[in-house]
C-alpha cells in the first residue's frame, strides 16, 4: 500500500514553490529594469535627435509628421506640456497651441455659415490664409491641424473629428457643444459625394423608419448644421458646411 507525501512533503512542495516564485519575480524585476533603461536610453537619443533636426521638424511637414509618429510608438507626447525640453528646444508645444487658437478662431467666424461642421480640408485652407504667406509662418498641413484638434478637446466635447466609416470620403470637423448621435453621423457618411438629401434618399438609402428620419433631421434643423429648401414639389435637406467642402474640393476661394 502506497503510503502518503505526509506533512513534510508537503512543506517541502511549499517551499519548492515559494523558491520558484521568488526567482520568477526576481527574474521580472531584472526584465523591468532592463526595459526601463533602454526606455531612457531611447528617449536621451529622441531628444539628441530632436535638437539635432529641430529646424527640419519645424518647418518641413512630412518630416515633423514622421517624428511625431516615432515619439507615440515610444509613448512620449511632445505635446504633453508648454514647457520643459519639448517646448524649449522645438518650440512644437507653442506651434500647436498657437494653431489650435488659430482652428477655434476659423469656426467660430464660420459657424454661421455652416452650423458648426466644417470639412478638413476647409478649415486647412482657412487656417493657412490666416497664418500668411510670409516666411515666418510655418505651414501646417491636416495631420497638424488632427493633433491641434485633440489638444482642445481637453476644454470639453465642443471639438470633435468625424471620419467616414468606410475609410473614404471627406473628414469633419465638429465644432459645437455636444456629441452627434450614431444617426446623425450616418447621415454624415451617407453623403460622400454632394452635401443635401431629401428623406426619400434616407429611407432607401440607410433603410430607416420615417420616425427615425424625422428625429434625426430635426435635431439637426434646430442645432442649425441642416438648411431647409422646399422648391414646392419636395424638400430638400443641405448640409451647409458640407457644400463649401465641395467647392473647397473644386478648386474654389472660400
Amino acid at each position: 500500500m502506497r503510503r502518503g507525501v505526509g506533512i513534510g512533503g508537503i512543506n517541502q512542495q511549499l517551499l519548492e514553490k515559494a523558491k520558484f516564485s521568488e526567482k520568477g519575480s526576481e527574474l521580472a524585476r531584472d526584465h523591468l529594469e532592463k526595459l526601463a533603461k533602454q526606455f531612457e536610453t531611447f528617449r536621451d537619443n529622441l531628444e539628441k535627435f530632436a535638437e539635432k533636426h529641430r529646424n527640419e521638424i519645424k518647418k518641413d511637414l512630412k518630416f515633423r509628421q514622421q517624428f511625431q509618429d516615432m515619439c507615440a510608438t515610444v509613448g512620449v507626447d511632445p505635446l504633453a506640456s508648454s514647457k520643459g525640453f519639448w517646448s524649449q528646444v522645438l518650440g512644437v508645444g507653442d506651434f500647436y497651441y498657437e494653431l489650435a487658437v488659430q482652428i477655434v478662431e476659423v469656426c467660430v467666424a464660420t459657424s454661421a455659415q455652416n452650423g458648426g461642421l466644417i470639412s478638413l480640408d476647409e478649415l486647412l485652407l482657412r487656417v493657412r490664409k490666416a497664418r500668411g504667406k510670409s516666411k515666418s509662418a510655418q505651414d501646417v498641413s491636416t495631420d497638424d491641424i488632427l493633433r491641434a484638434i485633440k489638444k482642445l478637446r481637453a476644454l470639453g466635447d465642443g471639438f470633435a473629428v468625424i471620419e467616414p466609416t468606410n475609410g473614404q470620403g471627406r473628414i469633419l470637423i465638429q465644432c459645437i457643444p455636444g456629441e452627434l448621435s450614431m444617426d446623425h453621423t450616418a447621415i454624415l457618411n451617407s453623403l460622400q459625394t454632394r452635401s443635401s438629401f431629401t428623406k426619400e434618399q434616407l429611407r432607401d438609402q440607410l433603410k430607416w423608419s420615417d420616425e427615425r428620419i424625422e428625429a434625426a433631421i430635426d435635431f439637426m434643423v434646430k442645432e442649425g448644421l441642416v438648411w431647409i429648401d422646399n422648391n414646392g414639389r419636395y424638400t430638400e435637406y443641405y448640409f451647409p458646411g458640407l457644400f463649401t467642402a465641395q467647392r473647397v474640393t473644386n478648386g474654389e476661394s472660400v
